[in-house]
Formats: C-alpha cells, structure tokens, sequence
C-alpha cells in the first residue's frame, strides 16, 4: 500500500511541479512572449519527473503516462477557463505526450538503462518539446490579441504586454529553446535520478 501511495503522491505532485513551472505554461500571452523561458521550464520540469517517476517504477511508458497525467490536468484547467467567459484559446496546452514517448522509447531501446535514459532521453526531450510546443502555438489564433483583450487577473500591471510586435517570436526561440533545453535537461534529470537511487 505504501508503496502505491508513494507513486500516486510522486505522480501528483510532479504534475503540478510541472505545469505550474514558471507560470508561463497555461496562458497564451506568456507562453508567446516567453517562450524561451517556457522551452527551459518544461523541458527541465518533464525531463526530472518523467524520468523520476519512471526509474521508480521501471516500466518503460510510464514516462508517457506521466505526461498524459499532465495533458488531462491542464485540459480541465482549460475547460474551467472557458467556462469562465475567456476565450477557448486563452489557455494553451502544451504539448508533453511526444517528449515523453521519447524519453520511453530511449529507455526501452536501451534495456532500462537509467544512465542512457538520462543522458539520451534528457537530451530527447529538450530538443524535441520546443519544437511541438512552437507548432502548438502556431495554430493560436493571434495569441498577442488575446493577450490585449483578456489580460490574466493574476497578471502584475508592469507585465502587461506593450508592443505587439509579434515577427520578433518566430525566429529564434525554437533554436534558443531547443538549445537551452538540451543542455540543461540532462544535469537535471541526472540530479532526479541520483536522487532516485
């Protein structure tokens, strides 16, 4: 019973970990304008409590498990969101499930070595979950006008957003994202691990 208890508190918690990371994961205006921030934040958040919770459990899937957990979560948070009035596109979901299935893959490919998975899958999941994210949010209709016409109640008045220039977003971030993500998930999810152990 401990033992199951253990990974439903470890799922649960890791998932809020998750999608509160940084704040930047569920309203579009943040998840624009800060999307570098965002790459780094999700790719670092997945990476440890995907890898975490599936070295506990040593079952190959359980990273894309993790990841589904997450994807209903933000979905009733969404769901919530809109039935509050806001628009079906305030709220962005990102997208964890093909990461995941990744950092899966790695560790099965690799005969549950939690080292390969660390290292391989770590990188894996920072190169690839900017890039899905990025084609995410290319299909939010005019995310900035969203951004303008309903500004978050939680949202301090020097972080409205000023200058619509949205041309600035689509160029570099998946790069700088993808890069910074790469690079950072690994020593993390090395950390989680040693943790583990």
């Amino acid at each position: 019973t401990t033992h199951y208890l253990f990974i439903v508190v470890v799922a649960v918690n890791s998932t809020l970990l998750t999608i509160n990371a940084g704040d930047y994961i569920f309203y579009t205006d943040w998840a624009w304008t800060s999307f570098v921030v965002f790459s780094i934040s999700q790719s670092t958040m997945l990476a440890v409590g995907a890898i975490y919770y599936m070295l506990f459990t040593g079952v190959p899937g359980t990273a894309t498990y993790y990841a589904t957990i997450m994807t209903i979560y933000t979905w009733v948070a969404k769901g919530a969101w809109f039935a509050l009035g806001y628009p079906y596109d305030f709220v962005t979901v990102p997208i964890w499930i093909p990461s995941a299935m990744l950092l899966d893959l790695t560790y099965w490919a690799t005969r549950r070595n939690k080292h390969a998975a660390i290292i391989i899958g770590g990188t894996l999941i920072g190169l690839s979950l900017p890039m899905f994210n990025m084609i995410n949010l290319l299909l939010i209709r005019d995310p900035l006008e969203v951004a303008f016409k309903y500004p978050r109640p939680t949202l301090p008045p020097y972080m409205t957003p000023i200058e619509p220039q949205v041309g600035k977003f689509y160029n570099s971030p998946v790069a700088l994202g993808s890069g910074a993500g790469a690079v950072l998930t690994v020593p993390i999810a090395a950390l989680g691990a040693k943790l583990n152990t």
